[in-house]
């Protein structure tokens, strides 16, 4: 039998300073922690947004979960998504990002499960340094990776809004899902492009090493973000295994596991 492992979480979400319409959607179904950033305008990208976190949350309550019961659900809110724009056509080309983490098991251990399509995020905490877990999918992630503009450059980048995968398409698109082994004083924080948008990785793990409480954590990031120009909409969910917690170490496999796209490898 698995250990249960108890999380604690916060979220918070603004439709910053230049837009007139939130498409963020946040999701706080555990074991699924998830944050879509949708597109297609006014009527579209929310309802996108929205679509697809139904279908996670419908794993709420899963102390079994595995990758194929996440994929089955990404799969499905893309299904939805597809659905509702074939039926109305002012929202045809509708989508959203999606990136978030869950918590479920492989060979009967507490696993995290990352996942990621689009250009929103998902950082971890490890031994006090913020890193990035989740590559954007994005034309300017992949200018960064050839070497042909900064990190820096990106943040400001015309074109810093593309994305490359969303769901929403005809294919379904193929997630990124990396697992890792969960262990006491996990820590995770979920954004969408908004955050990073307007605060540097350096100024993020700031706000998170104070050791507040997770809702005070994003709602400091969420204002953070404001204060940097809030050219977009903002989202920000932290999720934890508090420290007091404790895992048996009989249920935890420390082997490292793979980065898998589609499955497990």
């Amino acid at each position: 039998m698995m250990a249960v492992i108890e999380t604690a979480s916060g979220a918070a979400s603004d439709v910053g300073r230049a837009r007139d319409l939130n498409e963020d959607a946040i999701c706080l179904a555990p074991p699924v922690f998830a944050v879509a950033d949708g597109m297609g305008g006014h009527a579209a990208g929310e309802v996108a947004a929205s679509l697809a976190l139904e279908q996670l949350s419908r794993l709420a309550g899963r102390e079994d979960l595995e990758p194929s019961d996440l994929l089955a659900a990404i799969e499905a809110g893309n299904d939805a998504i597809l659905a509702w724009s074939a039926d109305r056509t002012e929202t045809v080309g509708m989508g959203t990002t999606l990136t978030g983490v869950c918590l479920g098991s492989i060979a009967n251990s507490p696993h995290w499960f990352v996942f990621n399509i689009g250009d929103s995020r998902v950082y971890r905490l490890i031994s006090g340094v913020l890193t990035r877990v989740t590559v954007d999918h994005s034309e300017v992630e992949e200018l960064v990776t050839a070497g042909t503009i900064s990190v820096d450059a990106a943040r400001s980048h015309p074109r810093r809004n593309v994305v490359t995968r969303s769901l929403g398409t005809d294919p379904a698109p193929v997630p990124d899902i990396w697992v890792l082994p969960a262990s006491e004083g996990d820590l995770f924080m979920i954004c969408s492009d908004g955050l990073p948008l307007e605060v540097a990785e350096a100024d993020m793990a700031a706000a998170i090493a104070r050791g507040d409480s997770p809702q005070e954590t994003a709602d400091a990031l969420v204002q953070m973000a404001l204060a940097g120009g809030g050219r977009d909409n903002v989202s920000v969910v932290i999720v934890c295994v508090p420290a007091e917690h404790t895992i048996n170490a009989a249920d935890v496999s420390t082997a490292p596991r793979p980065h898998i796209e589609g499955g497990l490898a």
